[in-house]
């Protein structure tokens, strides 16, 4: 999908502030908080709050409940592959970074992997805060040109003949991978399957667990 992102670059007295940041995007990022807390801009509290809701109580389990109930429930499956947006929405998983979502399926013929690769589009209200390596350079570019190398180095080798497909998310688009069902797991409930879905594979970096991994 092409980008269509519509980024506020300001400049003059930010700018400068900018350049007077740590080069460190970690160190850059508490720089930015505190200057925000000194000028009360930002609570600390409420932050610590917004991102311990993002890290623990979302993190990839929304997407993982999803995507057992696509598993366990053809009815559902066939709605979330039609139009996933009021699907996960009736399941309140909805809000900021999650407004239009599109689901994409693995299957025997085709293995889907996503990526942004203008900045860091990512399904928050589904996986929580994005990896570190999601919005890094080197996979932002290397997943679009090689992404059989990419899947490589997070250990996923593919059969011979099967096709990779890489989904560009973008400000108005992100997309969630619905990976292959594991054998072995007829008759699971959605609690128990979603135990197999893990944040990688709902990215496509990485594959659901096998039953015997996740005992």
């Amino acid at each position: 999908m092409p980008h269509d992102h519509h980024h506020d670059h300001r400049h003059g007295a930010e700018d400068h502030a900018h350049a007077l940041l740590p080069p460190d995007p970690a160190l850059r990022v508490k720089a930015l908080e505190t200057i925000l807390t000194a000028k009360g801009v930002i609570d600390p509290a409420a932050l610590d709050v917004i991102i311990d809701t993002y890290e623990t109580k979302i993190g990839p389990r929304n997407g993982a409940e999803v995507v057992a109930r696509a598993w366990a429930d053809p009815d559902f499956h066939a709605r979330l592959m039609e139009d996933a947006t009021p699907v996960v929405a009736d399941l309140g998983f909805f809000g900021r970074q999650g407004e239009h979502i599109v689901a994409v399926e693995n299957t025997a013929e085709v293995h889907n992997m996503v990526v942004c690769t203008l900045c860091s589009c990512y399904p928050w209200p589904l996986l929580g805060i994005p990896p570190a390596w999601y919005k890094s350079d080197a996979y932002r570019s290397r997943a679009v040109r090689e992404p059989r190398k990419v899947l490589a180095d997070f250990g996923v080798t593919l059969p011979e003949g099967k096709a990779v497909r890489v989904w560009d998310s973008t400000a108005e688009i992100r997309y969630l991978v619905i990976p292959e069902r594991p054998a072995g797991t007829e008759g699971w409930d959605v609690e128990r399957l979603a135990a197999l879905v893990t944040r990688d594979s709902m990215i496509g970096t990485g594959l659901a667990r096998v039953p015997e991994d996740a005992a």
